[in-house]
């Protein structure tokens, strides 16, 4: 199709070097006679390659969600999420990765080496926890510190602790202490 539009533009372009352009409207026509009916079969098969492989796909989630399925309900054996979780322990404690607020499963998978799944299943199993509320008890755990250890505003330490919004750092730390982080600052300074 490419080819056939490039002459074309050949064509025009030597109708208006010999002819002026008298047989320019003449050729657009004929190439549009002859492309048009081209591009719209070209259409007609895409759409169906495409049904095709949305089939095929779909038929490929469904079967990879049977397999996951079977292996969540087996587990994975109780020393390779131990491994797992203590590499992600480390990895949290060393390198602070629950400080970026950018986090998000698939960074962690990327660092760690690990596939995010496995990731995932070892920390549910190990903790009966999911991962985000695991990342955001070393966050708060850094915010308690903070707290009692700066006199940093509220706002500053959420946001240096690694929380994106207020809201979501007000909830994780009342979960996880069960008080405002207003309440904890000054119950633990008077202390």
């Amino acid at each position: 199709m490419l080819l056939f539009s490039a002459l074309i533009d050949s064509a025009m372009s030597l109708d208006f070097i010999y002819n002026q352009g008298r047989f320019s409207l003449y050729i657009l026509t004929v190439g549009h006679v002859i492309l048009i009916p081209v591009l719209a079969f070209a259409v007609i098969v895409v759409g169906v390659s495409t049904s095709s492989s949305d089939e095929v796909a779909n038929l490929e989630l469904t079967t990879s969600h049977e397999v996951k399925e079977t292996l969540t309900d087996e587990g994975m054996p109780e020393a390779r999420a131990q491994e797992i979780v203590a590499l992600f322990d480390r990895q949290m404690r060393e390198k602070t990765h629950y400080l970026d607020p950018e986090l998000t499963l698939s960074k962690l998978s990327r660092k760690l080496g690990i596939p995010a799944k496995q990731i995932s299943a070892a920390v549910n199993q190990v903790h009966q926890k999911n991962i985000s509320k695991l990342i955001n008890e070393y966050r708060i755990d850094h915010a308690l510190w903070a707290l009692t250890q700066s006199d940093d505003s509220i706002t500053q330490i959420f946001m240096n602790s690694g929380f994106q919004t207020k809201s979501n750092f007000n909830r994780e730390f009342s979960r996880v202490t069960g008080m405002t982080p207003s309440e904890y600052r000054k119950q633990h300074r008077q202390n």
